[in-house]
């Protein structure tokens, strides 16, 4: 029997791969859609872990966290230095980092922070954390190399905007990589970042300028550039000091994160967790997953109905070799096999072909979404997912039976006669 099954296959090889290839297409629509919305909630999880509170000023929360968190860039409004100050000092707080940003190198994102920020993101792979003005450490995923120098490009490269010529930074460190956005990010100090975009002075140059987040004792001689000074470790802690898109806060204890959450959710100041943020996310990101999985059910609704209808129509040609068969001695039972096993087998090796080129298709979406953002999307069969192959199966199996019972019910005789 089987051996019968494997010869009309290849003689009617054409129209059999034909038949597997719709399948597994159909399928792996659906494949592809579980898995990517999977890896999305997944991945987005993993970055937000090392976020326990986010502070900006007040407006959308989902920005806040897409900004601070993913690095994503938008027009956010500024938290005035008291703020920062107020949560450095804070016997809650185990430390307080600012996040600032709007300047690239190349498609490099520039944030601003302070070394506090470095050591709760995994600290460093290679190099040293940024001592002075003009130190700069970089993300995994950053194509560049320690002792590079570069100036900052105010907004993308090819974009309105213009270089910071009177900025230099040096590279001396990279970071561990982390899996999320921060891998292609470019790390240097908030006050540099202040001084690139002081508004009150726009024309505040590097060589002979008093740079206002310096103490007087520490100002540059003459000649002398402000970027090689040393970092002030209380500048952040200055009431005065220039504001910040956001604040990302490591609060001691759980209760202490809800006090300071509380606290700092009025009308001057919004705080969120990350996290609740992103189960927000999540229930759109699952309305759409829904509607997506419909559509693809849909397809593969549609394509098992047409492989039905042209297999029925293939028994019914058939009649004559069925009844050949039958008149030859073969029993009712191995001709329903014989149909059976055609249909299962050709079914079948689409659903799991269409398995596999679903999980390739969501492989090649991550990492492209990883190569442009460095934010790691995770792909992976779960149990479910075997389970509901299993279940696909199953419903081939039985749609199967159904030539095949009409082959087993066909009379030889009047096969032979038709």
């Amino acid at each position: 029997m089987l051996r019968f099954i494997a010869s009309d296959l290849r003689r009617h090889w054409a129209g059999v791969l034909a038949i597997v290839l719709i399948v597994a297409l159909a399928t792996a629509l659906g494949v592809a859609v579980t898995l990517q919305e999977r890896a999305l909630r997944l991945g987005s999880a993993r970055a937000a872990d090392a976020f326990d509170l986010v502070v900006g000023a007040p407006g959308s929360e989902t920005q806040l966290v897409l900004s601070a968190v993913f690095l994503q860039a938008a027009p956010l409004p500024l938290l005035p230095g008291s703020v920062l100050a107020g949560l450095v000092a804070d016997p809650r707080v185990a430390w307080a980092a600012p996040v600032g940003f709007g300047d690239f190198i190349d498609s490099y994102p520039i944030v601003g922070t302070t070394p506090a920020l470095l050591d709760g993101m995994g600290g460093l792979a290679e190099g040293n954390v940024f001592a002075r003005l003009g130190d700069a450490v970089i993300g995994s995923m950053v194509g560049m190399r320690l002792g590079d120098h570069f100036h900052p490009q105010h907004g993308r490269v090819g974009g309105p905007g213009g270089t910071h010529a009177e900025i230099t930074y040096r590279i001396v460190g990279r970071l561990a990589p982390t899996g999320t956005a921060w891998d292609r990010a470019v790390l240097v100090p908030i006050e540099t970042v202040w001084l690139a975009h002081h508004h009150d002075e726009p024309e505040v140059a590097v060589a002979g300028a008093s740079n206002p987040f310096l103490h007087k004792e520490d100002e540059p001689h003459a000649g002398e550039s402000p970027l090689d000074m040393p970092l002030q470790a209380d500048s952040v802690a200055d009431p005065t000091a220039p504001g910040v898109p956001a604040i990302v806060v490591k609060p001691k204890t759980i209760a202490d994160a809800y006090k300071l959450r509380q606290q700092y959710r009025s009308d001057h100041s919004l705080a969120v967790f990350p996290g609740e943020v992103l189960t927000r996310l999540y229930a759109t990101l699952g309305d759409v997953r829904t509607i997506l999985s419909i559509v693809a059910a849909g397809a593969q609704g549609l394509v098992g109905a047409a492989i039905l209808l042209v297999v029925t129509v293939h028994v019914v040609q058939r009649r004559r070799q069925i009844g050949a068969l039958r008149a030859l001695g073969a029993p009712r039972f191995a001709v329903f096999a014989i149909v059976w096993g055609e249909v299962l087998l050709i079914a079948g090796t689409g659903l799991i072909l269409g398995f596999g080129l679903g999980y390739v298709a969501a492989r090649a979406l991550s990492s492209a979404f990883t190569s442009a953002s460095g934010f790691a999307l995770p792909v992976a069969f779960a149990a479910g997912d075997l389970v509901r192959l299993g279940v696909l199966l199953g419903v081939t199996a039985l749609v199967a039976s159904l030539p095949a019972l009409l082959a087993y019910r066909q009379s030889p005789a009047s096969a032979l006669r038709s």
